[in-house]
């Protein structure tokens, strides 16, 4: 699971960012102040993924907590947090160890997309993937090695395409994923078809691993936008 730091000031903000994004799968630990932040790395023994920072904080801002952070880490991915929109200040923050930067206000599936960017460069995530043999998800298992999906003790044929999608569900549980992502990711940057092959794969799915469907309850549609895995 990706741990992740937050550290925003604003409490509001705090809990619907830890809300949010503990139910996309991540592990969150929340801070107010830069300070704190601090602190909390500096005892923490199990290490984080990614510092999610607000630039705008009481006491020490965000920027000199990133700076406080790569004096000792130069691993943990840094995604700055802030309403200012400056050139300046989006220069300033990568120039001293931020990996990206996101201006208020933002949607909750942009900002994982995101995260997800910033952690997959991240050597956790590197040896994540070569370690990687097999993924569970609820009653299903993709082995990414031999190429195979088993839904509890049956073995179901997959297309490399539908393979692909069910292994991008299985790395965003509980993520609403809208189409155009699930088309980039899976069909890749250069694909110019229609979106509605994602639609079709879909369905082809739903006919494979759904008791039901025509009432699925593992990948659900989350209407005018795209589809969830629920495992």
């Amino acid at each position: 699971m990706k741990r992740l730091l937050i550290v925003e000031d604003e409490q509001s903000i705090r809990e619907l960012l830890a809300l949010n994004l503990e139910r996309a799968g991540f592990e969150v630990v929340t801070s107010k102040t830069g300070e704190e932040a601090i602190d909390i790395l500096l005892k923490d023994e199990i290490g984080f993924d990614v510092a999610i920072l607000d630039v705008m904080l009481p006491g020490i801002s965000g920027f000199e907590v990133c700076k406080e952070i790569r004096m000792s880490n130069d691993t943990i991915g840094i995604l700055m947090l802030t309403a200012k929109s400056q050139e300046s200040d989006k220069i300033h923050g990568l120039a001293i160890g931020a990996d990206d930067y996101i201006v208020k206000p933002f949607g909750i599936n942009e900002l994982i997309a995101r995260i997800d960017a910033v952690y997959r460069r991240t050597p956790n995530a590197i040896k994540s993937v070569n370690d990687k043999k097999g993924l569970v998800s609820g009653n299903f298992c993709l082995d990414i090695d031999s190429r195979t999906f088993m839904k509890g003790q049956k073995q179901l044929d997959l297309t490399q395409v539908e393979f692909q999608i069910m292994e991008l569900f299985f790395e965003n549980p509980g993520v609403a994923l809208d189409r155009d992502t699930i088309l980039q990711r899976v069909w890749g940057e250069n694909y110019y078809g229609e979106v509605k092959i994602v639609d079709v794969n879909i369905r082809r799915l739903r006919m494979k691993i759904e008791d039901e469907p025509s009432n699925p309850k593992n990948i659900l549609t989350v209407w005018g936008y795209g589809y969830r895995w629920n495992p």
